[in-house]
């Protein structure tokens, strides 16, 4: 087999991270390599030398950095990896001729075994020659050479050993699957985790450009370190000051009296890069840059520095970071406070957002555990820290703002795990066209569009919100209360119009209020006062006491009728119970435990949520407005829900044919290297190779062809459709492009005349289909989007389709519940599932239709968009009437792939 490599691949080159934090440069091996490969080979031990090449003769080795300078390199690819200038590892395939099959060699420098080089380098050989079409490696390895033998073994994929004496034959499939993304991730996981603790766990910390005026950012940054107490070494560089803020000060970042783990960069813009370089050349680790207004060229030399060196960076443009770790207790911020300790983990874009949140969970009481600001996003985002959050053993709950996302399907992978242990919640920044243009004028990126985010959100079960003050409703419940095992509520209140807006707010959230067993209203109101009512919500009514209420209240948390508790309460001077005494009420009674959760509405309250006390040491969410204490339920409900449901697997699908359908993308992008709108022969053969089912159907380019086709295709009734078509056309209902109910070849020869007499030489031909059976008309669509991926589309179809947008969104590929939640949210789900006694239409199909449209996405990144609408929906089966495919030329880029930005 021929391999031709492009020349982009040939030019890639990326930034990565092994097992103990360090950062290496992976890259396109060439003949300018063959001397640093010899000496790769030469710095080498003889042992190593004899299980690299079977024997210690150093032919081998000149042989083997020969091949980099061999004239026909078809069905050759070399990557090495490199640090500091130096050539450190050499990852190699050499095809077998007319085989899927590549040969493999591996070799890595004797100083940098043990820290993940030889995998990091395998994952990426994997990645180019999946993309050249080879499907299995082969390799041969000594027997006793057990570190090369972990090293297939531990890759995660699929691998047979095969022994012959000595010398043992591996072949390892290239099927990329969930073990094996799996595998990435821990090895990513574990060597993020390690890069980042000279950022957020330094022993020792320098604040360059820490200024003598007292308003200045950097002086700000070096008295919060030095007042928050940091336990460990703190210096300063001014060329202009002996000490600032009672620490020491260097004139330059090369008089420091040590190598930081972490430096603070507080430099005019023009300083940054050189700051930097100073700071890796002295053996700095990381780097927090607090600086802005970086033009291109700085913010380049910036990152390149940081690469160059293997300096971890947070900015810049940022606020700062903190760790409240005891043991630590970094405040490397220039906010105006402190910020509480606690376990909660808090990573942001803006600054200004950044406050915002600290001072409101502050004044909850909810501490943190870290909080960075992200800033410019140069380096570390939300995925590193989700990472972190994730294994510091202090945080219980992530909270994100996020205006742009760098690599979103990575960022949905660990959300989606770290989503399983803690509430991973965000505010949804960037909702309106005018919220967009902020967020991309302040981040130099683009933000996604609405629908696409919220998919991701959706699927990674992230609790996303509309304000700040939504999200620290939500904190406030989730830090305090058991998630809530369903979505049904009580309301009690002293107060019964109260109780109403309260029901009101919990319907409109999307909570149910069911009405009570008579048992069990039996026994609440037997502890209540006269008067009271308890069919859901309970009035309490004025008159009750503290000692009632919590009865109440208790034996509510502890029946089965309800999942959640919401206590309404108004303060009241009746008899002896006051506002502060129903307050009290709150708290479980004697020797009492509540298992469900548990949440007030106190009108009369000033904050918008507090926590309140109570009198078993734990705390319950306490809310101004009923509307605010529903939104925050039905979060929780939401994403207990998540939590619970076991997670999704990818089907497998049948008569699937993905080399063929690969080939008809690439012919066409062959006549239309700029892409195009398939023409519909192209289409329907595209998506055969899918299984995608379609109306039968014939192409004709004159009248006679189309009069011969109407007369195949009729069906009993003797009707067929007539579509005109040429090269662009996609709204073919508004252009007035189609002809439907034909019912005789006069009709037939009637309508082909009209559609040439209005679009004469534009029209190409037109397509014949019989007249489709009645259904219910469904749209469902693929939209492949620059940042995210694939998206598919599914929701009501017909011409109302843009103007009722009753549509749901999931970003491929699609798992069996993602399949299942596009089906059920649209409005329109009810009318699939057989609505007022009409029978249900064929939800297999339906979901077969939406997987093969996934898979097809996910095949072919050169797909722009397809749109099938509409797709009818029978009990007897599923049938995509119009079908349009638009290919672009695109690069397959694996989003899992282990690469800093």
């Amino acid at each position: 087999m021929t391999q031709i490599h492009s020349p982009a691949s040939n030019a890639r080159q990326v930034h990565a991270l092994l097992t103990d934090g360090t950062t290496v440069r992976i890259r396109q091996a060439g003949p300018a390599d063959h001397d640093a490969v010899l000496a790769l080979y030469e710095g080498m031990s003889a042992e190593n030398l004899r299980r690299r090449f079977f024997t210690v003769s150093h032919l081998s080795a000149e042989q083997a950095a020969g091949r980099l300078t061999r004239r026909d390199q078809s069905g050759y690819r070399a990557l090495v990896a490199e640090s500091g200038g130096r050539l450190v590892g050499l990852a190699e395939y050499d095809a077998i001729p007319e085989s899927a099959t590549a040969e493999i060699a591996l070799t890595v420098a004797d100083d940098w075994h043990h820290r993940g080089l030889g995998t990091l380098l395998l994952e990426h050989l994997v990645d180019a020659a999946r993309q050249a079409g080879i499907t299995a490696f082969a390799a041969d390895a000594l027997s006793e050479n057990h570190e090369m033998l972990k090293v297939f073994a531990d890759l995660g994929l699929r691998t047979t050993r095969h022994f012959d004496g000595p010398e043992v034959r591996w072949t390892v499939q290239l099927t990329v699957d969930e073990d094996y993304l799996s595998a990435v991730d821990n090895r990513g996981s574990t060597a993020d985790v390690a890069s980042l603790k000279p950022l957020l766990r330094p022993r020792t910390v320098a604040v360059v450009g820490a200024g003598r005026k007292a308003g200045s950012v950097g002086r700000a940054v070096l008295r919060n370190v030095r007042t928050g107490g940091f336990a460990g070494r703190l210096d300063a560089v001014n060329p202009q000051a002996e000490a600032i803020e009672w620490v020491s000060c260097h004139h330059s970042v090369a008089e420091l009296s040590f190598p930081p783990d972490l430096a603070v960069l507080a430099v005019p813009a023009a300083a940054v890069p050189q700051a930097a370089e100073d700071c890796g050349k002295l053996g700095a680790r990381a780097l927090l840059v607090v600086s802005s207004c970086l033009d291109a060229h700085q913010a380049a030399a910036l990152l390149a520095t940081c690469r160059a060196y293997g300096m971890r960076l947070v900015g810049p443009n940022c606020l700062g970071l903190a760790n409240t770790d005891p043991d630590l207790r970094l405040n490397a911020t220039f906010a105006a406070d402190r910020p509480l300790a606690g376990t909660a983990g808090v990573a942001v874009q803006s600054g200004g957002v950044g406050i915002a949140l600290l001072d409101g969970l502050s004044r909850l009481g909810i501490g943190v555990s870290t909080f960075v600001s992200l800033g410019d996003k140069y380096d570390v985002s939300g995925n590193d820290m989700l990472q972190w959050w994730e294994s510091d053993g202090q945080t219980d709950l992530a909270v994100l703002h996020l205006e742009s996302f760098g690599n979103p399907r990575a960022f949905s992978r660990t959300a989606r795990r770290v989503a399983r242990t803690m509430p991973v919640l965000t505010v949804d920044a960037g909702r309106s066209e005018a919220g967009r243009r902020a967020a991309a004028s302040h981040t130099a990126a683009a933000a996604t569009r609405t629908m696409t985010r919220q998919a991701l959100f959706t699927q990674a079960g992230i609790i996303a919100t509309r304000t700040i003050g939504e999200l620290l409703d939500s904190a406030a419940l989730l830090h305090s209360q058991p998630l809530p095992s369903g979505s049904s509520v009580a309301i009690v209140t002293n107060a019964g119009g109260a109780g109403v807006l309260a029901a009101d707010a919990c319907a409109e959230a999307g909570l149910r209020i069911p009405e009570l067993g008579s048992e069990l209203v039996a026994e609440l109101l037997a502890g209540l006062p006269a008067g009271a009512s308890a069919t859901n919500p309970v009035d309490a009514t004025a008159a009750v006491t503290e000692t009632q209420l919590q009865e109440c209240v208790d034996r509510l948390a502890a029946h089965g009728a309800v999942d959640a508790v919401l206590v309404v309460l108004v303060p009241t001077a009746v008899a002896a119970a006051t506002g502060d005494d129903l307050v009290r009420a709150l708290s479980p009674g004697p020797d009492r435990r509540r298992s469900r959760t548990v949440a007030a509405v106190l009108p009369a309250q000033a904050a918008r949520v507090e926590l309140l006390p109570t009198a078993d040491g734990g705390f319950v969410p306490s809310y101004s407005d009923a509307a605010d204490a529903a939104r925050a339920l039905a979060h929780a409900v939401t994403y207990a829900r998540w939590r619970a449901r076991p997670e999704g697997t990818i089907p497998e699908l049948a008569d699937v044919d993905t080399a063929a359908a690969k080939a008809t993308a690439d012919a066409f992008l062959a006549e239309h290297p700029d892409g195009d709108w398939l023409d519909p022969r192209a289409t329907a053969e595209l998506l055969g190779h899918y299984g995608i089912p379609q109306i039968p159907w014939e192409w004709a380019e004159d009248e006679e062809a189309a009069v011969t086709a109407a007369a195949r295709l009729a069906g009993p009734d003797g009707r067929v459709v007539m579509k005109a078509h040429w090269p662009g056309l996609v709204h073919k209902s508004e252009q007035r492009a189609v002809h439907l109910d034909l019912q005789n070849a006069s009709q037939v020869r009637a309508a082909h005349r009209d559609l040439v007499t209005r679009f004469g030489d534009l029209m190409t031909g037109v397509v014949v289909q019989p007249l489709a059976e009645r259904g219910i008309e469904l749209f469902a669509g693929v939209v492949q989007d620059e940042v995210f991926g694939p998206l598919v589309l599914f929701g009501l179809g017909g011409t109302a389709t843009e103007l009722l947008a009753d549509h749901a969104a999931r970003l491929a590929p699609l798992t069996d519940h993602d399949v299942h939640d596009l089906i059920t949210s649209p409005r329109c789900a009810p009318l699939l599932f057989g609505y007022r006694g009409g029978g249900a239409v064929d939800l297999e199909g339906l979901e077969q239709l939406l997987l093969r449209l996934s898979r097809m996405a996910c095949d072919l990144p050169q797909l722009a968009e397809a749109d099938l609408n509409p797709v009818i929906a029978r009990p007897g089966g599923i049938t995509a009437l119009d079908i349009r495919v638009r290919l672009m030329p695109r690069q397959a880029r694996d989003p899992y792939l282990r690469r800093l930005r």
